[in-house]
């Protein structure tokens, strides 16, 4: 964790002005694969890139399909600011639906969070890949490790 990232290169509205339950309302109006693949790109959208100097090896994750990047900052209040990119729209829109949902949370929420339960919730669990699964696994695993240590 790096406590000098300039915090504004690391803003995203994921967790503040679009939470898990408007997520989980727009998701459940798609009843087909590809209106919930579209809502997967546009939040893709909505997901600021990371400056380059924050994409470095200790921050990328091993074991998915297309690179990606997170971090986390401990507040001061005890809830982590979680933070994130990927070079794959739909991995980038899975990793949003993540950050949306641990976004502004203690290290305990985060663990009690059950991204896969809420992953069923929005229609996605029986969409995806295998790859995009185990890639969605090893992101929650390095966002728990991360909060964990801290």
């Amino acid at each position: 964790m790096n406590n000098n990232t300039p915090l504004l290169a690391t803003q995203h509205p994921f967790g503040h002005e679009i939470t898990l339950a408007i997520l989980l309302e727009d998701f459940q109006k798609s009843k087909a694969w590809e209106d919930k693949y579209r809502q997967l790109i546009q939040l893709s959208r909505k997901l600021p890139a990371l400056p380059d100097e924050l994409k470095t090896t200790e921050k990328e994750i091993k074991g998915c399909e297309n690179r990606v990047w997170l971090g986390v900052e401990l507040n001061n209040n005890g809830k982590y600011h979680v933070y994130g990119d990927s070079d794959g729209r739909i991995v980038k829109g899975l990793l949003t639906i993540i950050l949306a949902t641990v976004e502004n949370k203690t290290a305990q929420e985060i663990a009690d969070i059950d991204m896969l339960a809420i992953f069923d919730q929005l229609g996605l669990a029986n969409q995806i890949s295998q790859s995009r699964t185990d890639g969605v696994n090893a992101i929650i695993a390095r966002l728990k490790s991360l909060t964990s240590q801290s």
